[in-house]
């Protein structure tokens, strides 16, 4: 069984916790409890790949996104392999503030450069905001911070929605397949 530690990067209040608790089997609750520091979860799962199906233990670090918690966060990075960047569609500044945690990221994680997925989330919010991000933006962040970091792998972009369950399990299993490929050649 593959181990896998992931943490669950962004803005406070983009629904990183959501997110995690949808994806633990659990029902979405639009009530906003802010996470203190971090908050883990473990998940037994298994991915398809070439050679068939492989079982994953996932250890899902859910860190706080408030600037407080900056200092507390940095450790918890530690032996990550992955993480999952996440913005709320509907708030154009924590889309605009992503970089800022992939600099946090790589820095304190101990691995330097790793598998990364990109989620927009409340996609079932979308049509209610002025200025959402687009698809576009999304697509044109990911190929600047391949440039940016020189990023040999691909950066799976996938629009969720904790309240819906939409792309919620594809997320995690994208990130999956990428952490298993970067840790199969890194060897």
């Amino acid at each position: 069984m593959l181990l896998m530690k992931v943490c669950l990067l962004g803005d406070g209040a983009v629904g990183k916790t959501a997110l995690r608790e949808r994806y633990l089997g659990k029902q979405f609750s639009s009530g906003y409890v802010m996470t203190i520091g971090a908050d883990f979860a473990v998940k037994k799962t298994n991915i398809k790949t070439d050679e068939g199906n492989k079982d994953v233990k996932f250890q899902i670090w859910d860190l706080a996104g408030q600037p407080r918690f900056n200092s507390v966060r940095e450790l918890y990075y530690k032996g990550s392999h992955g993480a999952l960047l996440i913005f709320d569609l509907t708030r154009r500044d924590s889309f605009t503030n992503l970089p800022s945690w992939i600099d946090e990221l790589y820095r304190n994680s101990g691995r330097g450069i790793m598998p990364i997925a990109l989620l927009g989330n409340k996609a079932d919010l979308r049509n209610e905001a002025e200025d959402s991000v687009s698809e576009k933006d999304a697509l044109e962040f990911i190929k600047q911070l391949k440039i940016d970091y020189n990023i040999p792998y691909d950066i799976p972009y996938l629009e969720t929605s904790a309240k819906t369950g939409e792309n919620v399990d594809e997320s995690f299993n994208h990130l999956a397949q990428n952490i298993r490929l970067f840790l199969t050649k890194s060897r």
